[in-house]
């Protein structure tokens, strides 16, 4: 198996588009996915999350998700700090 390419949300958009524009002139799914170099289930798993976005949409989409992945990371540790100094208080050490 091949490596994994990481593509950026505005090359994902601009990928979607060229394979509706091959859809649209008579390609088949799998067909137009292969010829853009990626398989049938990526295209329709892109398509899931980004269907319908521009370029801009899609960049800021991304940039939403890292940031509520950070901000759950540091709810998680302070809620683990916050537990760990109740039972200190406690007394249950």
């Amino acid at each position: 198996m091949g490596r994994a390419k990481k593509y950026s949300p505005e090359q994902i958009v601009n990928l979607l588009r060229q394979i509706e524009v091959g859809i649209a002139n008579g390609k088949t799914a799998p067909a137009a996915s292969r010829e853009a170099g990626i398989t049938e289930q990526t295209y329709y798993r892109w398509r899931k999350e980004y269907g319908g976005l521009k370029v801009d949409q899609a960049k800021r989409l991304k940039e939403l998700e890292q940031e509520n992945s950070k901000l759950k990371r540091l709810v998680a540790e302070l809620s683990l700090d916050k537990q760990i100094l109740q039972d200190i208080a406690r007394g249950n050490f």
